[in-house]
C-alpha cells in the first residue's frame, strides 16, 4: 500500500471514532443508550441490521466461497434474504409489539427469571466469544495489510471500537453502521468496473473460469443443506439478541417489519455485487488454494483500486466488519445492566445505571480484546466458535421466538426444549465422531441444528392442546403487557426525535467529509478519474435527502 492508503485508513478511523463520540450527550437513560429512544428510522435501523450481520463472512468466508465455486456464494447469501423477508413479515412485529428494551427481558417477562437466567448467562458468555472471534480477524485483515504485529492491532481496534460504544450508544453503532455502508458501496462499485477492464471484460471473465463456475448448487452446498440454511437465517436474523434491537428500538409493527423486508431486499441485490470482486479475481489468479482463498477479496482490490481508495476500501471494510463486534458489546452491556443489575438493585438511579452501562460496555470491551488475543493460542477457537454457533442457534433462538406466538408454552418447557435441543446437537457435532464413528455432513448437521428444536416445540404444543392447557407464565405475561402499553402511550417522543434529527445531521456531515474525501482521491488519480471523482459526488450529495427528511418532519 501506498502512504496515501496509510493516511486514508488513519482519517476515516478518526472520522469513525468522532462520529461515535458526538453521541455522548444523547446516551442519557436507558432507553435512549440500549434502544436509541425507541423511535430510530426504520432505514437506520435496518442499515445497522445489515452491516451488523455482515460481519467477517462477506470478504472472508463468502469471498472464498466466490472465489473457489463462484455462483454459489451468492445462492448461500440468497437464503438470507429470504430469511430476512420471512423474519419481516412475521417475526419483527410481534418483537415489536412486546414493548421491551431487550430479549432478555422479554425472556423474564414471559418465562420467568430462571429461563431469563439461563438464557443471559449462557448467551453473554457466547457473545464474549463472538465478539472476540470477529475481532480477531478485523485485526488480522490490518497485521496482513500493514505488517502491524497481531497484538498490537488487536488491542488498538478492540480500545478504538469500545470507547465509542461505550460513549455513544446504540446510536453510535447505527450511525457508523451506515456510514460504513454507503462507504463499502461506493468502493465495491468502483471495484467491479475496473475488476472488470483488468480481466479483459466479460468475455474475458467467462473463459478464464472453470465451466460450473456460475452454477447455484455445488459440491457440499446442496439443495438441502440450503433450505436448513434458510431457516437457520430466519431464526438467527429474527432472534439473536442483538439484531432483535433493531426491531424494538423503532417507533411502531409496521417500522419493525420495513426493518427486516429492507434487510431481505439489500440481500437480494447485494450478493450479486459483492461476490463479483473474489469471483472475478478467479479469472487474474486460478491457483489460489486452501486459505489462500480467504484473501481474494482484498487481493483484486490491491490489483484495480487507485492510491487512496484501497485505503478508504481497506477501512471501510475493518469497521464493517467490526460492526458485529460493537453491536454485540452494545448488547452485552444492555443485557448486563437491564436484565441482571437493575433486578438485583432495582432502586438503582438511572445516573447509576448509565454509569453500569457504560463500565460493562467498556469491560465487555476488554474480555474481547483478551478473548481475540487468546486466539493464535488457541488454535482452532474461530472455527470452533463459529461452529458451535451454526450448531446451536436455532436452538437458542427458536424457542424464545416460539414463546412469542405462543400461549401454551412454559418456562419449563422452553428450558427443557433448548437443553435437548443442544445437548443432541453438539453430541451429533463433537461425540458422534468418537464415539460411534459417525460424522454428519454439513448439509445434514445444518438440517438437524434447524429442525430439531421446532420438532420438539410441535409436540408440546399438540400436548398441551390435547389439554386444553393455558401457560400460567402466558396469562401473567399478557396482564403486564395491557399495563406496559398503557403506559407506553403516555411517554413522550420529543427526546426520541431529537435524537433522531442530530443522528441523521451528524450521518449527513460525516457523508460530506466522506465524500469530499473521495473527490480529492480522484482528483489525484492516475486511473480512473471519472469513476472515482463521480462516486465522490454522489456520496457527497446524499445528505441532501436525508436533509430534505429532516425538514419535512419538521414541518
Amino acid at each position: 500500500m501506498s502512504k496515501v492508503d496509510y493516511y486514508i485508513i488513519l482519517l476515516f478511523s478518526l472520522l469513525v471514532v468522532a462520529v461515535g463520540l458526538s453521541f455522548s450527550r444523547s446516551g442519557k437513560n436507558m432507553k435512549s443508550f440500549f434502544a436509541a429512544g425507541g423511535a430510530v428510522p426504520w432505514g437506520i435501523s435496518s442499515l445497522s441490521l445489515f452491516m451488523s450481520f455482515f460481519s467477517a463472512g462477506t470478504f472472508v468466508v463468502w469471498g472464498s466461497i466466490a472465489y473457489q465455486f463462484g455462483m454459489v456464494s451468492v445462492s448461500i447469501q440468497w437464503m438470507m434474504c429470504i430469511g430476512g423477508i420471512l423474519v419481516g413479515l412475521f417475526i419483527a412485529g410481534p418483537w415489536r409489539k412486546t414493548g421491551v428494551l431487550t430479549a432478555a427481558e422479554f425472556v423474564r417477562e414471559r418465562l420467568g427469571e430462571k429461563a431469563q437466567q439461563f438464557y443471559t448467562y449462557l448467551i453473554l458468555f457466547l457473545s464474549l466469544a463472538y465478539a472476540g472471534a470477529f475481532l480477531y480477524p478485523v485485526a488480522k485483515l490490518v497485521n496482513v495489510s500493514t505488517g502491524f504485529s497481531i497484538t498490537a492491532c488487536v488491542i488498538l481496534l478492540g480500545v478504538l471500537i469500545m470507547i465509542y460504544t461505550a460513549v455513544g450508544g446504540l446510536w453510535a453503532v447505527m450511525i457508523t453502521d451506515v456510514l460504513q455502508f454507503v462507504i463499502l458501496t461506493a468502493a465495491v462499485i468502483i471495484v467491479v468496473p475496473l475488476a472488470l477492464r483488468h480481466v479483459g471484460g466479460w468475455e474475458g471473465f467467462t473463459s478464464k473460469v472453470p465451466e460450473d463456475f456460475f452454477q447455484l448448487i455445488a459440491g457440499e452446498y446442496s439443495p438441502l443443506f440450503l433450505g436448513a440454511f434458510l431457516v437457520y437465517n430466519m431464526i438467527f436474523i429474527g432472534g439473536n439478541w442483538a439484531y432483535v434491537q433493531r426491531y424494538t428500538s423503532v417507533n411502531t409493527v409496521a417500522d419493525a417489519k420495513k426493518v427486516g423486508l429492507l434487510f431481505g431486499g439489500l440481500y437480494t441485490i447485494s450478493p450479486l455485487l459483492w461476490m463479483l470482486p473474489p469471483m472475478l479475481f478467479r479469472a487474474v489468479q486460478g491457483d489460489l488454494s486452501g486459505l489462500e482463498n480467504e484473501g481474494a477479496y482484498l487481493l483484486m482490490c490491491k490489483e484495480v483500486l487507485p492510491a487512496g481508495m484501497l485505503g478508504l476500501m481497506l477501512g471501510g471494510m475493518i469497521f464493517a466488519t467490526a460492526s458485529s463486534v460493537n453491536t454485540t458489546l452494545n448488547l452485552s452491556a444492555a443485557v448486563f445492566t437491564n436484565d441482571l443489575y437493575k433486578v438485583w438493585n432495582p432502586k438503582a438511579s438511572n445516573t447509576k445505571l448509565m454509569w453500569v452501562a457504560r463500565v460493562s460496555t467498556l469491560s465487555f470491551g476488554v474480555g474481547t480484546i483478551i478473548v481475540a488475543l487468546l486466539v493464535p493460542a488457541a488454535g482452532g477457537i474461530v472455527e470452533v466458535v463459529l461452529s458451535v454457533g451454526a450448531v446451536t442457534g436455532c436452538s437458542l433462538y427458536g424457542p424464545p421466538i416460539w414463546a412469542i406466538f405462543s400461549k401454551r408454552q412454559t418456562g419449563k418447557s422452553i428450558l427443557a426444549i433448548t437443553l435437548i435441543s443442544l445437548a443432541i446437537n453438539l453430541f451429533f457435532k463433537f461425540g458422534s465422531p468418537y464415539v460411534f464413528g459417525i460424522s454428519l455432513s454439513r448439509a445434514e448437521e445444518m438440517l438437524l441444528g434447524s429442525i430439531l428444536p421446532f420438532l420438539l416445540l410441535g409436540a408440546y404444543e399438540i400436548w398441551a392442546l390435547q389439554r386444553n392447557f393455558i401457560s400460567p407464565d402466558y396469562q401473567v405475561y399478557m396482564a403486564n403487557l395491557a399495563v406496559r402499553q398503557q403506559e407506553a402511550v403516555v411517554v413522550k417522543q420529543t427526546t426520541a426525535s431529537n435524537q433522531n434529527q442530530f443522528g441523521l445531521k451528524v450521518l449527513s456531515i460525516a457523508l460530506v467529509t466522506v465524500g469530499l474525501m473521495i473527490i480529492g482521491l480522484g482528483i489525484n488519480a492516475t486511473d480512473a478519474q471519472a469513476l472515482v471523482i463521480g462516486m465522490g459526488t454522489l456520496v457527497a450529495f446524499t445528505p441532501i435527502i436525508i436533509n430534505r427528511k429532516i425538514r419535512f418532519r419538521n414541518t
